[in-house]
């Protein structure tokens, strides 16, 4: 299986990580797919949270239920 960054965006599936994890790899597949620093989706991700008075945790749970 060929490495998600050399795959074209239309062929990219978004998965949790089994590798790049803290919690549930919800946002370590994110980072992996689009290839992206994890530890910059993880900061975004805190900061988001902040910001919006923790509506981002739903989103998360939402996306650790839906995500392979």
């Amino acid at each position: 299986m060929s490495h998600p960054h050399s795959l074209p965006y239309s062929e990219r599936r978004l998965m949790r990580s089994h590798t790049d994890y803290y919690i549930a790899g919800v946002l370590g597949g994110f980072a992996e797919t689009y290839g992206v620093d994890p530890t910059l989706v993880r900061i975004l991700f805190a900061v988001g949270t902040l910001m919006s008075f923790g509506v981002m945790v739903p989103l998360y749970l939402v996306a650790w239920v839906v995500m392979p």
